[in-house]
Protein backbone atom coordinates (compact mmCIF):
# COMPACT_ATOMS: atom_id res chain seq x y z
CA UNK A 1 0.00 0.00 0.00
CA UNK A 2 1.21 3.21 -1.07
CA UNK A 3 2.25 5.63 2.21
CA UNK A 4 -0.15 7.88 2.98
CA UNK A 5 1.63 10.85 4.02
CA UNK A 6 4.63 12.98 2.79
CA UNK A 7 5.29 14.10 6.53
CA UNK A 8 4.59 13.10 10.09
CA UNK A 9 4.54 16.06 12.70
CA UNK A 10 5.21 15.00 16.62
CA UNK A 11 3.51 17.66 17.97
CA UNK A 12 0.43 20.25 18.14
CA UNK A 13 1.90 23.59 19.19
CA UNK A 14 3.15 26.26 18.04
CA UNK A 15 5.75 24.91 16.34
CA UNK A 16 4.64 21.92 14.85
CA UNK A 17 1.42 23.38 13.40
CA UNK A 18 3.40 25.95 11.90
CA UNK A 19 5.26 23.37 9.85
CA UNK A 20 1.87 21.35 9.43
CA UNK A 21 0.42 24.26 7.58
CA UNK A 22 3.60 25.19 5.36
CA UNK A 23 3.90 21.47 4.04
CA UNK A 24 0.27 21.29 3.41
CA UNK A 25 0.01 24.61 2.04
CA UNK A 26 2.44 23.35 -0.92
CA UNK A 27 -0.13 20.53 -1.43
CA UNK A 28 2.05 18.12 0.88
CA UNK A 29 0.06 15.24 2.86
CA UNK A 30 0.82 15.62 6.66
CA UNK A 31 0.05 13.80 10.03
CA UNK A 32 0.32 15.55 12.99
CA UNK A 33 0.21 13.70 16.14
CA UNK A 34 -0.37 14.61 20.06
CA UNK A 35 0.12 12.92 22.98
CA UNK A 36 -3.59 14.09 24.30
CA UNK A 37 -5.63 17.06 22.99
CA UNK A 38 -4.47 19.07 20.50
CA UNK A 39 -4.28 22.28 23.05
CA UNK A 40 -2.29 20.26 25.42
CA UNK A 41 1.17 21.67 25.01
CA UNK A 42 2.69 24.48 26.42
CA UNK A 43 1.61 26.69 23.58
CA UNK A 44 -1.52 27.25 24.77
CA UNK A 45 0.09 28.08 28.38
CA UNK A 46 2.13 30.88 26.65
CA UNK A 47 1.20 34.23 28.45
CA UNK A 48 3.54 36.76 27.44
CA UNK A 49 3.72 37.29 23.89
CA UNK A 50 6.23 37.27 21.06
CA UNK A 51 9.44 38.82 20.64
CA UNK A 52 9.79 41.06 17.01
CA UNK A 53 11.33 43.94 15.99
CA UNK A 54 7.73 46.34 15.29
CA UNK A 55 8.94 49.85 17.25
CA UNK A 56 10.38 52.44 15.36
CA UNK A 57 14.10 53.17 16.87
CA UNK A 58 14.70 49.45 17.75
CA UNK A 59 16.73 47.15 15.45
CA UNK A 60 17.35 43.61 14.38
CA UNK A 61 20.91 44.10 16.12
CA UNK A 62 19.41 45.49 19.53
CA UNK A 63 17.31 42.23 19.86
CA UNK A 64 20.11 40.28 18.51
CA UNK A 65 22.80 41.60 21.57
CA UNK A 66 19.77 41.12 24.30
CA UNK A 67 19.57 37.82 23.45
CA UNK A 68 23.29 37.29 23.58
CA UNK A 69 23.19 39.02 26.96
CA UNK A 70 20.65 36.96 28.43
CA UNK A 71 22.48 33.84 27.01
CA UNK A 72 25.75 34.61 28.70
CA UNK A 73 27.04 34.35 25.19
CA UNK A 74 26.67 30.61 24.66
CA UNK A 75 24.24 31.36 22.14
CA UNK A 76 25.05 30.95 18.53
CA UNK A 77 25.19 34.67 16.83
CA UNK A 78 24.27 33.01 13.34
CA UNK A 79 21.00 31.68 14.83
CA UNK A 80 20.34 34.46 16.68
CA UNK A 81 20.34 36.67 13.51
CA UNK A 82 18.61 34.35 11.47
CA UNK A 83 15.74 33.94 13.94
CA UNK A 84 15.41 37.63 14.69
CA UNK A 85 15.56 38.49 11.09
CA UNK A 86 13.26 36.77 10.36
CA UNK A 87 10.37 37.96 13.45
CA UNK A 88 8.48 40.30 11.96
CA UNK A 89 7.25 38.04 8.89
CA UNK A 90 6.53 35.40 11.44
CA UNK A 91 4.36 37.93 13.23
CA UNK A 92 2.66 38.84 10.18
CA UNK A 93 2.27 35.57 8.79
CA UNK A 94 0.27 34.86 11.77
CA UNK A 95 -1.50 38.46 11.98
CA UNK A 96 -2.80 36.94 8.45
CA UNK A 97 -4.22 33.27 10.35
CA UNK A 98 -6.01 35.68 12.51
CA UNK A 99 -4.34 36.11 15.98
CA UNK A 100 -5.86 39.14 17.35
CA UNK A 101 -2.95 40.81 18.52
CA UNK A 102 -3.75 43.89 20.61
CA UNK A 103 -3.73 47.28 18.81
CA UNK A 104 -1.61 50.08 19.62
CA UNK A 105 -3.00 53.44 20.01
CA UNK A 106 -0.64 55.22 17.63
CA UNK A 107 1.40 51.94 16.12
CA UNK A 108 -0.43 49.13 14.68
CA UNK A 109 0.52 46.79 17.41
CA UNK A 110 0.42 47.11 21.57
CA UNK A 111 4.17 46.29 22.40
CA UNK A 112 4.82 45.41 25.99
CA UNK A 113 8.47 44.84 27.25
CA UNK A 114 9.72 42.01 29.17
CA UNK A 115 13.20 41.44 31.39
CA UNK A 116 16.03 41.74 29.47
CA UNK A 117 14.89 43.82 26.82
CA UNK A 118 16.10 46.95 25.66
CA UNK A 119 13.11 47.77 23.67
CA UNK A 120 9.36 46.88 23.59
CA UNK A 121 8.97 44.45 21.41
CA UNK A 122 6.49 42.21 22.30
CA UNK A 123 3.43 41.60 20.37
CA UNK A 124 0.64 39.69 22.79
CA UNK A 125 -3.29 39.14 22.91
CA UNK A 126 -3.74 40.41 26.54
CA UNK A 127 -2.14 38.28 29.04
CA UNK A 128 -2.83 34.63 26.87
CA UNK A 129 -0.99 35.30 23.85
CA UNK A 130 -0.43 30.87 23.69
CA UNK A 131 -4.06 30.45 23.75
CA UNK A 132 -5.34 32.72 21.32
CA UNK A 133 -2.37 31.92 18.85
CA UNK A 134 -2.78 27.68 19.60
CA UNK A 135 -6.80 28.59 18.67
CA UNK A 136 -5.75 30.33 15.57
CA UNK A 137 -3.03 27.59 14.02
CA UNK A 138 -5.63 24.91 14.80
CA UNK A 139 -8.18 26.43 12.77
CA UNK A 140 -6.45 26.81 9.87
CA UNK A 141 -4.91 23.14 10.55
CA UNK A 142 -8.41 21.44 11.02
CA UNK A 143 -9.72 23.23 7.74
CA UNK A 144 -7.14 22.19 5.20
CA UNK A 145 -7.44 18.91 3.67
CA UNK A 146 -4.06 17.87 3.66
CA UNK A 147 -3.72 17.69 7.50
CA UNK A 148 -4.42 14.83 9.26
CA UNK A 149 -5.21 15.77 13.17
CA UNK A 150 -4.95 12.79 15.38
CA UNK A 151 -4.86 13.12 19.17
CA UNK A 152 -4.23 10.74 21.74
CA UNK A 153 -1.36 9.46 20.07
CA UNK A 154 1.55 8.76 22.42
CA UNK A 155 5.06 8.41 20.71
CA UNK A 156 6.75 6.08 22.00
CA UNK A 157 10.42 5.13 20.32
CA UNK A 158 11.18 6.77 16.47
CA UNK A 159 11.21 4.44 13.69
CA UNK A 160 14.77 3.95 12.24
CA UNK A 161 16.76 1.44 10.66
CA UNK A 162 16.93 -1.27 12.94
CA UNK A 163 13.04 -1.70 12.51
CA UNK A 164 13.17 -2.42 8.67
CA UNK A 165 12.84 -5.38 7.23
CA UNK A 166 16.09 -7.18 6.34
CA UNK A 167 17.83 -3.94 8.86
CA UNK A 168 20.61 -2.80 7.06
CA UNK A 169 19.73 0.34 6.29
CA UNK A 170 22.22 2.96 6.97
CA UNK A 171 20.76 5.70 9.84
CA UNK A 172 17.64 7.13 8.78
CA UNK A 173 14.10 7.73 10.44
CA UNK A 174 11.14 6.77 8.82
CA UNK A 175 8.19 7.65 11.70
CA UNK A 176 7.58 6.89 14.77
CA UNK A 177 5.40 4.24 17.10
CA UNK A 178 2.67 5.82 18.91
CA UNK A 179 0.55 4.02 21.45
CA UNK A 180 -3.35 4.84 20.32
CA UNK A 181 -5.01 5.42 24.05
CA UNK A 182 -8.80 5.28 21.84
CA UNK A 183 -8.08 1.26 20.99
CA UNK A 184 -5.16 0.64 23.85
CA UNK A 185 -3.12 -0.45 20.76
CA UNK A 186 0.78 0.58 19.37
CA UNK A 187 0.26 2.16 15.58
CA UNK A 188 3.07 2.06 13.39
CA UNK A 189 3.12 5.63 11.51
CA UNK A 190 5.72 6.06 9.21
CA UNK A 191 6.70 9.22 6.25
CA UNK A 192 9.62 10.20 4.42
CA UNK A 193 10.08 13.26 6.49
CA UNK A 194 9.43 13.26 10.75
CA UNK A 195 9.21 16.91 12.80
CA UNK A 196 9.92 16.43 16.44
CA UNK A 197 7.60 19.71 18.19
CA UNK A 198 7.24 17.68 21.48
CA UNK A 199 8.15 20.71 23.86
CA UNK A 200 10.68 20.31 26.98
CA UNK A 201 10.97 18.24 29.77
CA UNK A 202 9.93 20.31 32.66
CA UNK A 203 7.76 17.70 34.31
CA UNK A 204 10.97 16.56 35.58
CA UNK A 205 11.01 18.63 38.20
CA UNK A 206 8.41 19.00 41.09
CA UNK A 207 7.06 22.62 40.60
CA UNK A 208 6.69 23.65 36.83
CA UNK A 209 5.19 26.11 34.74
CA UNK A 210 4.86 23.40 32.00
CA UNK A 211 2.00 20.95 31.36
CA UNK A 212 1.34 17.96 32.25
CA UNK A 213 2.78 16.38 29.08
CA UNK A 214 5.90 18.02 29.32
CA UNK A 215 8.02 14.50 29.65
CA UNK A 216 10.81 15.13 26.99
CA UNK A 217 9.30 12.51 24.94
CA UNK A 218 11.25 14.18 21.99
CA UNK A 219 14.15 14.52 23.65
CA UNK A 220 14.74 11.18 24.90
CA UNK A 221 13.13 9.58 22.10
CA UNK A 222 16.00 11.35 19.47
CA UNK A 223 18.55 10.23 21.91
CA UNK A 224 17.77 6.50 21.91
CA UNK A 225 17.62 6.90 17.75
CA UNK A 226 21.00 8.06 17.86
CA UNK A 227 20.99 12.10 17.31
CA UNK A 228 23.01 14.35 19.52
CA UNK A 229 21.60 15.89 22.28
CA UNK A 230 23.31 19.78 23.70
CA UNK A 231 23.04 21.81 26.48
CA UNK A 232 20.70 19.91 29.02
CA UNK A 233 22.10 21.61 32.13
CA UNK A 234 20.29 24.75 31.08
CA UNK A 235 16.89 24.34 33.11
CA UNK A 236 15.52 28.08 33.11
CA UNK A 237 13.08 28.18 35.98
CA UNK A 238 10.66 31.53 35.89
CA UNK A 239 10.70 33.73 38.63
CA UNK A 240 7.06 34.19 39.37
CA UNK A 241 5.09 31.05 39.64
CA UNK A 242 1.87 31.54 42.27
CA UNK A 243 2.39 29.93 45.43
CA UNK A 244 -0.90 28.93 46.28
CA UNK A 245 -1.38 25.01 47.80
CA UNK A 246 -4.71 24.66 45.76
CA UNK A 247 -3.76 25.65 42.41
CA UNK A 248 -0.92 24.33 40.59
CA UNK A 249 1.88 25.84 38.33
CA UNK A 250 0.04 29.33 37.32
CA UNK A 251 2.18 31.43 35.99
CA UNK A 252 2.41 34.90 36.71
CA UNK A 253 4.15 36.50 33.26
CA UNK A 254 7.11 38.67 33.23
CA UNK A 255 5.21 41.68 31.72
CA UNK A 256 3.51 41.94 34.95
CA UNK A 257 7.47 43.44 36.21
CA UNK A 258 7.76 44.65 32.57
CA UNK A 259 4.75 46.94 33.40
CA UNK A 260 6.19 48.02 36.68
CA UNK A 261 5.00 45.20 38.89
CA UNK A 262 7.83 45.52 41.95
CA UNK A 263 9.40 42.16 43.88
CA UNK A 264 9.10 42.77 47.90
CA UNK A 265 9.75 40.84 50.95
CA UNK A 266 6.43 39.68 52.80
CA UNK A 267 8.20 40.27 56.18
CA UNK A 268 8.49 44.20 55.61
CA UNK A 269 7.05 45.29 52.56
CA UNK A 270 10.79 46.36 51.03
CA UNK A 271 12.04 45.92 47.24
CA UNK A 272 15.19 43.49 47.47
CA UNK A 273 16.16 43.33 43.60
CA UNK A 274 18.32 46.53 43.45
CA UNK A 275 20.75 45.10 45.52
CA UNK A 276 20.98 42.27 43.15
CA UNK A 277 21.01 43.92 39.87
CA UNK A 278 20.88 47.25 38.26
CA UNK A 279 18.00 46.38 36.18
CA UNK A 280 16.63 45.55 39.08
CA UNK A 281 13.20 43.45 38.54
CA UNK A 282 13.90 44.19 34.18
CA UNK A 283 16.61 41.93 35.19
CA UNK A 284 16.96 38.37 32.81
CA UNK A 285 15.16 35.82 34.66
CA UNK A 286 17.71 33.59 36.07
CA UNK A 287 19.25 36.31 37.57
CA UNK A 288 15.61 37.09 39.40
CA UNK A 289 15.29 33.57 39.98
CA UNK A 290 18.38 33.40 41.81
CA UNK A 291 17.49 36.42 43.88
CA UNK A 292 14.39 35.34 45.11
CA UNK A 293 15.33 31.48 45.61
CA UNK A 294 18.57 33.38 47.91
CA UNK A 295 15.77 35.55 49.63
CA UNK A 296 13.21 33.09 50.55
CA UNK A 297 16.44 30.33 51.84
CA UNK A 298 18.01 33.46 53.62
CA UNK A 299 14.84 33.91 55.48
CA UNK A 300 13.28 30.80 55.58
CA UNK A 301 9.70 31.81 53.60
CA UNK A 302 7.54 30.33 51.71
CA UNK A 303 7.29 32.99 49.14
CA UNK A 304 8.06 36.65 47.66
CA UNK A 305 5.76 38.82 46.91
CA UNK A 306 4.89 39.95 43.48
CA UNK A 307 3.06 43.87 43.73
CA UNK A 308 1.58 45.77 40.68
CA UNK A 309 -1.18 47.79 43.22
CA UNK A 310 0.54 51.46 42.70
CA UNK A 311 -0.28 51.35 39.29
CA UNK A 312 -3.39 52.47 38.07
CA UNK A 313 -6.32 49.65 38.50
CA UNK A 314 -8.07 50.14 35.01
CA UNK A 315 -4.53 49.79 33.62
CA UNK A 316 -3.99 46.58 35.17
CA UNK A 317 -7.44 44.99 34.79
CA UNK A 318 -6.62 46.16 31.25
CA UNK A 319 -3.51 44.34 30.86
CA UNK A 320 -4.03 41.71 32.71
CA UNK A 321 -7.17 40.68 32.69
CA UNK A 322 -6.75 36.71 33.08
CA UNK A 323 -4.76 36.81 35.82
CA UNK A 324 -7.06 39.23 37.89
CA UNK A 325 -9.88 37.42 37.24
CA UNK A 326 -8.20 34.14 38.55
CA UNK A 327 -6.37 35.74 41.33
CA UNK A 328 -9.85 37.49 42.34
CA UNK A 329 -11.26 33.71 42.42
CA UNK A 330 -8.51 33.17 44.92
CA UNK A 331 -9.41 36.12 46.88
CA UNK A 332 -6.69 37.83 45.91
CA UNK A 333 -7.56 41.80 44.59
CA UNK A 334 -3.85 42.57 42.21
CA UNK A 335 -5.32 46.01 42.18
CA UNK A 336 -5.00 46.56 45.49
CA UNK A 337 -2.94 42.99 46.76
CA UNK A 338 0.44 41.73 46.27
CA UNK A 339 1.23 38.00 44.91
CA UNK A 340 2.86 35.36 46.87
CA UNK A 341 4.97 34.12 43.88
CA UNK A 342 8.14 31.17 44.26
CA UNK A 343 10.05 30.31 41.35
CA UNK A 344 9.31 27.33 39.04
CA UNK A 345 11.09 25.23 35.95
CA UNK A 346 9.50 27.18 32.97
CA UNK A 347 11.75 26.07 29.80
CA UNK A 348 14.12 23.38 28.88
CA UNK A 349 17.06 25.84 26.46
CA UNK A 350 19.01 22.91 25.51
CA UNK A 351 17.82 19.71 23.47
CA UNK A 352 18.20 18.26 20.41
CA UNK A 353 21.01 19.57 17.97
CA UNK A 354 19.52 21.40 14.74
CA UNK A 355 20.64 23.59 12.70
CA UNK A 356 19.12 26.08 10.88
CA UNK A 357 17.22 24.08 8.40
CA UNK A 358 16.05 22.34 11.37
CA UNK A 359 17.93 19.00 10.74
CA UNK A 360 19.10 16.55 13.64
CA UNK A 361 22.03 14.11 12.91
CA UNK A 362 19.76 11.69 11.56
CA UNK A 363 18.58 11.53 8.03
CA UNK A 364 14.75 12.27 7.85
CA UNK A 365 14.48 13.81 11.24
CA UNK A 366 13.97 17.09 12.00
CA UNK A 367 13.13 18.71 15.70
CA UNK A 368 11.68 22.55 16.02
CA UNK A 369 10.65 24.98 18.90
CA UNK A 370 11.63 24.10 23.15
CA UNK A 371 12.65 20.15 22.30
CA UNK A 372 15.84 21.42 19.73
CA UNK A 373 19.22 23.08 20.98
CA UNK A 374 19.03 25.27 17.79
CA UNK A 375 21.50 27.80 19.08
CA UNK A 376 19.11 30.73 20.01
CA UNK A 377 18.81 31.00 23.38
CA UNK A 378 22.12 29.67 25.09
CA UNK A 379 22.92 29.39 28.62
CA UNK A 380 19.66 31.33 29.31
CA UNK A 381 16.31 32.15 26.91
CA UNK A 382 15.30 35.84 26.87
CA UNK A 383 11.51 36.07 27.18
CA UNK A 384 9.30 35.71 24.56
CA UNK A 385 11.71 34.50 21.91
CA UNK A 386 10.31 31.04 23.16
CA UNK A 387 7.27 31.15 20.63
CA UNK A 388 9.36 32.91 18.26
CA UNK A 389 11.57 29.92 17.71
CA UNK A 390 8.74 27.90 17.24
CA UNK A 391 7.70 30.22 14.40
CA UNK A 392 11.01 30.62 12.67
CA UNK A 393 12.38 26.86 12.94
CA UNK A 394 8.59 25.76 12.30
CA UNK A 395 8.51 27.70 8.83
CA UNK A 396 12.14 26.67 7.72
CA UNK A 397 11.87 22.54 8.76
CA UNK A 398 9.23 22.47 6.47
CA UNK A 399 10.97 24.43 3.90
CA UNK A 400 14.08 22.00 3.78
CA UNK A 401 11.38 19.22 3.31
CA UNK A 402 9.74 20.83 0.56
CA UNK A 403 13.57 21.42 -1.17
CA UNK A 404 14.64 17.81 -0.11
CA UNK A 405 11.37 15.27 -1.45
CA UNK A 406 12.06 12.21 0.90
CA UNK A 407 12.46 8.85 -0.33
CA UNK A 408 9.32 6.77 0.52
CA UNK A 409 9.77 4.49 3.93
CA UNK A 410 10.55 0.59 3.40
CA UNK A 411 8.60 -1.96 4.87
CA UNK A 412 8.50 -1.92 8.76
CA UNK A 413 8.09 -4.31 11.24
CA UNK A 414 4.81 -4.23 13.67
CA UNK A 415 5.24 -3.55 17.27
CA UNK A 416 5.36 -6.73 18.49
CA UNK A 417 4.10 -7.25 22.42
CA UNK A 418 3.59 -11.00 21.99
CA UNK A 419 6.29 -11.34 24.88
CA UNK A 420 4.92 -9.03 27.50
CA UNK A 421 1.49 -9.05 29.73
CA UNK A 422 -0.73 -6.06 31.41
CA UNK A 423 0.38 -4.61 34.47
CA UNK A 424 -0.29 -5.40 38.21
CA UNK A 425 2.14 -3.14 39.82
CA UNK A 426 1.25 0.69 38.21
CA UNK A 427 2.02 1.97 42.16
CA UNK A 428 5.72 1.06 40.77
CA UNK A 429 5.26 3.79 38.05
CA UNK A 430 3.71 6.47 39.72
CA UNK A 431 5.89 6.16 42.74
CA UNK A 432 9.50 6.49 40.63
CA UNK A 433 7.87 9.37 38.46
CA UNK A 434 7.42 11.20 41.80
CA UNK A 435 10.69 10.47 43.34
CA UNK A 436 12.18 11.40 39.85
CA UNK A 437 10.48 15.25 40.04
CA UNK A 438 11.54 15.38 43.74
CA UNK A 439 15.45 14.85 43.97
CA UNK A 440 15.52 16.56 40.16
CA UNK A 441 13.77 19.29 42.55
CA UNK A 442 16.22 19.34 45.38
CA UNK A 443 19.74 18.28 43.71
CA UNK A 444 19.67 19.56 39.69
CA UNK A 445 17.55 23.06 40.73
CA UNK A 446 18.34 26.77 40.81
CA UNK A 447 21.42 26.55 42.76
CA UNK A 448 23.61 23.31 42.48
CA UNK A 449 26.57 21.42 43.74
CA UNK A 450 28.67 18.71 42.52
CA UNK A 451 27.76 16.38 46.02
CA UNK A 452 23.76 17.11 44.79
CA UNK A 453 24.32 16.22 41.23
CA UNK A 454 26.16 12.75 42.40
CA UNK A 455 23.44 11.88 44.89
CA UNK A 456 20.99 12.32 41.52
CA UNK A 457 23.16 10.68 39.03
CA UNK A 458 23.33 7.41 41.57
CA UNK A 459 19.13 7.50 42.29
CA UNK A 460 18.72 8.08 38.20
CA UNK A 461 21.16 4.87 37.68
CA UNK A 462 18.79 2.77 40.17
CA UNK A 463 15.82 3.98 38.73
CA UNK A 464 17.38 3.13 35.10
CA UNK A 465 17.42 -0.63 35.77
CA UNK A 466 14.29 -0.78 37.51
CA UNK A 467 12.35 1.06 34.82
CA UNK A 468 13.75 -1.09 32.08
CA UNK A 469 12.75 -4.35 33.52
CA UNK A 470 9.39 -2.89 34.20
CA UNK A 471 9.63 -1.80 30.36
CA UNK A 472 10.34 -5.17 28.80
CA UNK A 473 8.31 -7.26 30.93
CA UNK A 474 4.79 -5.17 30.99
CA UNK A 475 2.79 -3.72 28.34
CA UNK A 476 3.07 0.21 27.27
CA UNK A 477 0.65 2.55 28.84
CA UNK A 478 1.17 6.27 28.39
CA UNK A 479 2.50 6.74 31.98
CA UNK A 480 5.20 4.25 31.83
CA UNK A 481 5.95 5.89 28.03
CA UNK A 482 6.20 9.10 29.95
CA UNK A 483 8.37 7.53 32.89
CA UNK A 484 10.92 6.03 30.75
CA UNK A 485 11.71 9.30 28.96
CA UNK A 486 11.41 11.43 32.00
CA UNK A 487 14.71 8.92 33.44
CA UNK A 488 16.65 9.12 30.10
CA UNK A 489 15.99 13.35 30.06
CA UNK A 490 16.92 13.26 33.49
CA UNK A 491 20.05 11.66 33.33
CA UNK A 492 21.26 13.98 30.34
CA UNK A 493 20.62 16.77 32.44
CA UNK A 494 22.62 15.41 35.01
CA UNK A 495 25.59 14.57 32.98
CA UNK A 496 25.46 17.61 31.16
CA UNK A 497 25.81 19.78 34.85
CA UNK A 498 28.47 17.45 36.05
CA UNK A 499 30.60 18.33 32.90
CA UNK A 500 30.41 22.28 33.15
CA UNK A 501 33.03 22.98 35.06
CA UNK A 502 31.67 26.90 35.60
CA UNK A 503 28.57 29.04 36.50
CA UNK A 504 27.10 30.51 33.33
CA UNK A 505 23.70 31.64 32.73
CA UNK A 506 20.78 28.91 34.43
CA UNK A 507 23.66 26.67 35.86
CA UNK A 508 25.13 27.97 38.64
CA UNK A 509 27.18 25.47 40.82
CA UNK A 510 28.11 26.77 44.54
CA UNK A 511 31.71 24.37 43.71
CA UNK A 512 32.33 26.60 40.69
CA UNK A 513 31.34 30.08 41.29
CA UNK A 514 33.22 31.97 38.28
CA UNK A 515 33.04 31.80 34.51
CA UNK A 516 35.63 29.80 32.32
CA UNK A 517 36.40 32.54 29.41
CA UNK A 518 35.30 30.58 26.57
CA UNK A 519 31.68 29.75 26.14
CA UNK A 520 31.48 25.99 24.74
CA UNK A 521 28.28 24.08 24.56
CA UNK A 522 27.43 20.61 26.54
CA UNK A 523 27.09 18.18 23.26
CA UNK A 524 26.34 14.62 24.39
CA UNK A 525 26.81 11.71 22.25
CA UNK A 526 24.99 8.66 22.55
Amino acid sequence: MANPYDALVIGSGAAGLTAALTLAGAGKRVAVIAKGGLSEGSTAWAQGGIAAVLEPGDTFDSHVEDTMIAGAGLNNRATVEFVVENAPAAIERLAQLGVPFNPGESDRWHLTREGGHSHRRIVHVDDATGWAVQQALEKAAGANPDIVLLPDMVAIDLITQKHVEGGSEAPRVWGVYAFNRATGHVETITAPATVLATGGAGRCYLFSTAPRGATGDGIAMAWRAGARVSNMEFMQFHPTCLYNLEVKNFLITEAVRGEGGHLKLPTDGSRFMPRFDPREELAPRDIVARAIDHEIKRLGLDYVHLDISHRDPDFVRGHFPNIYDKLMGLGIDITRDPIPVVPAQHYTCGGVLIDLDGRTDLPGLYAAGEVSQSGLHGANRLASNSLLECFVFGESAAQHILSHPGVAPPHVRAWDESRVTDSDEEVVVQHNWREIRRFMWDYVGIVRTTKRLERAAHRIALLRQEVADYYGNFRVTPDLIELRNLVEVADLIVRSALGRHESRGLHYTADYPDLLPSAIDTILIP
